[in-house]
């Protein structure tokens, strides 16, 4: 029997169970063709119901019609930072973006480098331990640009906006990447979503882009064609050879998702995982101290410090051997993160506490 570890790995991040087994059975004759996914052509009638189905199946798990399309593109979620500006931000226009952590600026950054790109909002002073309240934008985004950007879930810092902010008619545009499909999601609001995949939905490889489609009209001509949303859209995101594997990937993660509930089930499932994690953290007597604040505490990338540098890598390399992996913070800021994506389970977070009360009694 295949050993699985508890994997806690910010991304690549755990994916379902069911789904690579069904990947294994399907590797090498993919629905009787005689030939994997991976080595069939992406003109074809098998691959394109595939390609379809995954695009049918996210918006249906989103509650989208006609009015937005779905794009596959390459790249991973980094790569929209310019795009979108390449596609939106035209000369004489600007855009502006909520920094509310390392991804957050860095679109931001992206965008100035293609055009007039402005930050209107910023917890860096605080050291991105929060995310602005509702409310706390009222009367700063401006009506005249052409869209706001904000990330959704901050995966370095663990903190994640628990509302969608009030933009008015001004395009909201959000990098979903870390809590795509993980919770329900007014998903009409939106002028643009985009996820790397690598996180909740599929392997590393392909971007989900999901834009609406009266603001392809502003992807122009000029640009290349494989950084303009409107020649991407107007091909079915099969303008070039698509990264066919992992589209297939995501589209099974959609219909395991659909199977089990939809995202009313998936985010019951991802808000008892990490209330168990945070009542662990806060009931430690400040042995663990979280980095996020409780109004914007992240319920997929759990971030906290222990009371020494020392400890926090015994802690890391001690959960190793006890088959937890991923779990060190990121390298920029230090500390303990613990990813609970959707593919997480809650034995595993149930493991993860276990560990975390022993480890205090020995080491507090």
């Amino acid at each position: 029997m295949t050993k699985r570890i508890h994997n806690f790995s910010a991304g690549p991040a755990a994916l379902p169970l069911s789904v690579l087994e069904q990947v294994q059975r399907e590797l090498l004759d993919f629905q009787g063709t005689g030939m994997s996914i991976m080595e069939m052509s992406h003109r074809g009638k098998v691959y394109e119901a595939v390609h379809n189905e995954a695009i049918a199946d996210i918006k249906k798990l989103l509650g989208l019609g006609d009015e937005h399309a779905v794009l596959f593109m390459g790249g991973g979620g980094r790569t929209q930072f310019a795009v979108l500006a390449m596609n939106l931000l035209h000369p004489g226009t600007f855009a502006e973006y909520a920094n509310t952590g390392t991804w957050a600026e860095t679109a931001y950054k992206e965008g100035k480098k293609l055009g007039d790109a402005r930050e209107i909002w910023s917890s860096a002073k605080d050291k991105h331990t929060h995310v602005p309240q509702p409310g706390d934008l009222d009367g700063k985004i401006n009506g005249q640009a052409a869209y706001f950007h904000y990330t959704s879930n901050n995966t370095i810092y663990g903190t994640e906006w628990q509302h969608i902010p009030n933009a008015g008619k001004v395009p909201l545009v959000c990098d979903m990447s870390s809590d795509f499909l993980s919770r329900p999601v007014e998903a009409t609001r939106f002028g643009v979503i985009y996820a790397g995949a690598q996180k909740n939905v599929g392997p590393a490889g392909v971007t989900v882009v999901i834009v609406r489609k009266d603001l392809l009209a502003r992807s122009r001509p000029e640009l290349p064609d494989l950084f303009s949303w409107a020649k991407i859209e107007k091909e079915n995101s099969l303008l070039n050879t698509p990264p066919a594997f992992n589209i297939y990937v995501v589209g099974l993660v959609a219909k395991d998702l659909l199977a089990h509930g939809g995202l009313n089930a998936m985010t019951e499932h991802n808000k008892k995982k990490a209330e168990l994690l945070y009542k662990a953290i806060d009931g430690s007597s400040g042995f663990y101290r979280p980095h996020a604040k409780a109004n914007s505490r992240s319920l997929m990338n759990v971030t906290y410090r222990l009371p020494s540098e020392e400890l926090e890598e015994k802690f890391a390399s001690e959960a190793k051997k006890a088959s937890m992996e991923g779990l060190k913070g990121h390298r920029s800021v230090g500390g303990i993160r613990a990813s609970i994506y959707n593919a997480v389970s809650y034995e595993s977070v149930q493991t993860l506490v276990s560990f975390m009360e022993e480890f205090k009694k020995k080491n507090g």
